[in-house]
């Protein structure tokens, strides 16, 4: 999985929003809000190419979860992101 380089990630309040420039940002007139998790999740996928296992992992690294609520939540921002065509 790759991110669509033309969204940037910002904080706002205690939200994070995926939001588009460029271009893209005549095409895709919105945002789409992350919490924490996806947040994460969006900064371990900016540091390159890696797989849902590779998500599910840094989950497990960096927050006290059981692998299957890991994955689903992964799959879940996969699923997300993939829909907003924000996964290449």
């Amino acid at each position: 999985m790759q991110l669509n380089k033309d969204f940037t990630i910002q904080k706002v309040g205690n939200v994070y929003v995926a939001v588009p420039v460029g271009e893209t940002s005549r095409q895709f007139l919105g945002m789409v809000r992350l919490n924490e998790t996806g947040a994460f999740l969006w900064k371990r996928m900016a540091e390159g190419e890696c797989t849902e296992e590779d998500l599910v992992n840094a989950l497990l690294s960096e927050y006290d979860v059981t692998r299957e609520v890991a994955a689903r939540d992964v799959h879940k921002v996969v699923e997300l992101l993939q829909e907003n065509c924000i996964l290449l």
